[in-house]
C-alpha cells in the first residue's frame, strides 16, 4: 500500500480485507536465515554422501568414520564461509544474480580449505580424488539450485508482505512524525508502516495524514483492525508525560497478539542501553511482547504436531471405545461441534465427543453444565469427568486451530454468574494472544469445570495470563505430564 494515499476511515473494512487476501503468517527473518544456513550445510553434506555411496565402495563410506567426519565438518564450514561472504543478508536472498558469484566463491573456498586440510594432515590418500572433484561440481550446482528456489520463494513472500512486520502508530503528534522519519531513513528495517491512529479531535488536534501516512481512526478502529488482519507491531508514540492516557491505551492494546513499543525519544530520561530494544536503528522501550515469536513459534508448532500425531495413534483404541459407548448409550452423532474463541478472537469449530442427549445439546453454551445436569447422558457424565470428551480436539491441533497446551477455548455465550466472561474479567481477551489448548496451566491447578461464580473465571484468566507470560516448551511439557494427575480431581467436572 502506498503510504502517500489518504485512506478514509469509512474504507477501513475494505483495507483490512485486502490485507487478509494478500497476507499469511509473517516469515521471520531470523528463522528464515537460520533455516537457509541449515539447508546449505545439509545440501553440501548430502550431495557428498550421495556421490560417495554411488562412486566409492559403500562399506568404506557407511561403516568407516573418515567420510562421515569429513562430511560433517563440511556441513559446518559451508554456512560459516557463506556468512562471511554476506550470503545470509535478507536483502540479498531475493536475487539469484546477487548470490551466484558468492555461492560459487564460497563453495570453492570451502572445498579448497577441506582439501588443504587433508594435505596438511597427510590424509588425502584416504579419500578418492574423483569423488572430491564430482562433489565440487555437483555440490556447487545443488547449492546454486537451492538458492534459485530460495530467491523465487522470497520474492513471492515479499509480494505478499510476509517478509515485513506490519506496524501501526498510535499517536498523531510530533513524536509519531519523528519516529516515522527515523524508520523511513533506515533502509535495512523490516518494518512497513500501515497507518496512524489517534483518538484526539481530528480538526483541532490532528489531520487526516501524518508524515504522509493515513490517519485511520482511533483506538477502537485499531483494535478492530488488529482482530481482522495481521498487525505485528504497535508503536505508541505518546509522550511519557501523558502517563494516565498512556497507561489506559497500553492496557487496551495489550489484548492484541502484537509487540507494543514506546519510542525512546518519547521521554528525556535516558536508561541503560540494555533497557532498549531496536526496530532497525530506532531505540524502543518494550511495553508488551508477542508471547510467541521467531523460533518459539516453530518449536511450539513442532511440539504440537509431533505429540498430537503420536497421541492419536496411541489413543485410537480408547477413542474408538468411547465412540461405540456413545452410540450404544443414546441416539445422535458421536461428535459434537461447537464454535469457540480461538487465537485473536477468531471463531473456530472445536470437536468433542457428544456428552449430552442430541436434542438437548447447547452449541452456544448459553447454560453451563452443572452437577446432576439432566441433559448429560450416562456415558457423557463419565467422559466429562475424565476429560475423554476432549480427545477429538487432537484433530484441531493437527489442523493448527488449537495447541496441546494453552488457555482453554471458551464458547461464545459462556457465562459466569449470569454475565459473559469478558464482562466479568477486565482484559479477558488478552488470553487469546496465543492459540487455545486442550489443557492448560489453569486446568492442572484445579481451575477446570463449572464457572458458576465470578471468582472461578477470574482465577482461570489469571492462570492463563501467567502461562502466556511465562511460556516455554519445558512448561508445556510439564503441563502435559501433570494433566493426567489433575484429572483425578473431578469435584468441579460435571
Amino acid at each position: 500500500m502506498s503510504h502517500a494515499a489518504v485512506i478514509e476511515l469509512s474504507r477501513l473494512p475494505r483495507l483490512a480485507s485486502s490485507w487478509e487476501a494478500e497476507d499469511g503468517a509473517f516469515v521471520s527473518r531470523r528463522v528464515l536465515t537460520g533455516l537457509v544456513r541449515a539447508a546449505d550445510g545439509c545440501i553440501a553434506a548430502l550431495v557428498g554422501l550421495a556421490i560417495a555411496i554411488l562412486y566409492v565402495r559403500e562399506p568404506i563410506v557407511t561403516h568407516g568414520a573418515d567420510y562421515a567426519m569429513l562430511l560433517g565438518v563440511t556441513a559446518l564450514i559451508t554456512p560459516a564461509v557463506f556468512q562471511v561472504l554476506g550470503l545470509y543478508e535478507p536483502s540479498r536472498l531475493s536475487s539469484l544474480p546477487a548470490q551466484l558469484p558468492r555461492v560459487v566463491l564460497g563453495w570453492t573456498i570451502t572445498l579448497a580449505a577441506i582439501g588443504g586440510g587433508l594435505v596438511l594432515l597427510k590424509a588425502a590418500q584416504d579419500y578418492s580424488r574423483v569423488w572430491l572433484a564430482l562433489w565440487f561440481v555437483a555440490g556447487g550446482s545443488a547449492l546454486v539450485l537451492g538458492r534459485a528456489v530460495l530467491a523465487h520463494l522470497v520474492r513471492g513472500w515479499a509480494r505478499q508482505g510476509r517478509l515485513y512486520r506490519r506496524a501501526v502508530i498510535y499517536g498523531a503528534g510530533s513524536v509519531s512524525e519523528d519516529v516515522i522519519r527515523q524508520l523511513e531513513r533506515d533502509s535495512g528495517t523490516d518494518i512497513r508502516i500501515t497507518g496512524v491512529f489517534d483518538d484526539r479531535d481530528e480538526e483541532s488536534r490532528s489531520t487526516s495524514e501524518i508524515a504522509g501516512y493515513p490517519r485511520l481512526g482511533g483506538l477502537k478502529e485499531l483494535l478492530e483492525l488488529g482482530r481482522e488482519s495481521r498487525i505485528d507491531l504497535v508503536i505508541v508514540a505518546l509522550p511519557v508525560t501523558a502517563e494516565e492516557r498512556l497507561s489506559q491505551i497500553v492496557k487496551r492494546l495489550s489484548v492484541l497478539p502484537s509487540d507494543i513499543k514506546l519510542p525512546a525519544r518519547s521521554t528525556a530520561i535516558r536508561f541503560s542501553p540494555k533497557t532498549y530494544s531496536h526496530v532497525g536503528s530506532v531505540a524502543m522501550i518494550d511495553l508488551h511482547d508477542k508471547p510467541l515469536a521467531d523460533w518459539g513459534t516453530i518449536s511450539k508448532w513442532v511440539f504440537d504436531q509431533t505429540i498430537a500425531a503420536v497421541a492419536l495413534v496411541l489413543l485410537a483404541p480408547v477413542m474408538a471405545a468411547v465412540a461405540v459407548a456413545i452410540r450404544l448409550d443414546s441416539r445422535g452423532p458421536v461428535l459434537f461441534r461447537q464454535k469457540r474463541y480461538g487465537f485473536n478472537n477468531e471463531l473456530i469449530e472445536v470437536y468433542k465427543f457428544r456428552s449430552m442427549y442430541a436434542d438437548l445439546c447447547d452449541a452456544k453454551a448459553s447454560k453451563l453444565v452443572s452437577k446432576g445436569d439432566p441433559r448429560v447422558t450416562k456415558v457423557g457424565r463419565f467422559i466429562r469427568k475424565t476429560s475423554l470428551d476432549e480427545l477429538p480436539q487432537l484433530f484441531n491441533v493437527l489442523k493448527g486451530e488449537l495447541s496441546l497446551v494453552g488457555p482453554r477455548p471458551h464458547a461464545v455465550s459462556a457465562k459466569a454468574a449470569n454475565r459473559l466472561y469478558d464482562e466479568v474479567v477486565d482484559g479477558y481477551f488478552a488470553r487469546h494472544k496465543v492459540k487455545p489448548g486442550i489443557t492448560g496451566w489453569a486446568q492442572i491447578n484445579g481451575w477446570r469445570g463449572e464457572t458458576d461464580t465470578a471468582e472461578k473465571i477470574e482465577k482461570r484468566v489469571e492462570h492463563d495470563l501467567y502461562y502466556i507470560e511465562n511460556w516455554s516448551v519445558l512448561l508445556d511439557l510439564y503441563i502435559l505430564l501433570k494433566t493426567p494427575v489433575s484429572l483425578l480431581k473431578t469435584e468441579n467436572a460435571y
